[in-house]
């Protein structure tokens, strides 16, 4: 079974998230924001780290850049709907520091285990 590291300081989000992969079969863990997720990585790696971009204490790319310098073939996934910066596009900043695919909000589970199932090779 896969296993994947949800990173979003929305509780609501992270939650759906956990429950959709779950459901999907895939192992899922959760983390409020950079500093957890990272600590929470380097306590058990995962096979896949979904993160939102907009979060405190340590915001998405800050995160996807340690998680590409320090474990280079991880696969990460970004997910962001701008925020209070909704006119702020990052997802392209985000593949372009390592994020293998995006996610914009508001996504579906469907749309969520799809990527999922694609980035990890997954036929589902």
């Amino acid at each position: 079974m896969a296993s994947v590291l949800v990173i979003d300081d929305d509780e609501m989000v992270r939650t759906m998230l956990l429950r959709t992969l779950a459901r999907g079969g895939y192992e899922a863990i959760g983390a409020c924001d950079g500093v957890d997720g990272l600590a929470r990585f380097r306590q058990a790696p995962c096979d896949l780290v979904i993160t939102d971009i907009f979060m405190p204490n340590k915001e998405g790319l800050a995160t996807i850049m340690e998680l590409r310098r320090c474990f280079p073939d991880i696969r990460i996934v970004a997910i962001s709907g701008g925020g209070a910066r909704a006119s702020l596009d990052v997802l392209p900043v985000a593949e372009a520091l390592g994020a293998c695919r995006t996610i914009r909000k508001p996504f579906t589970p469907q749309e969520v285990l799809a990527v999922v199932r694609e980035v990890l090779g997954d036929p589902g």
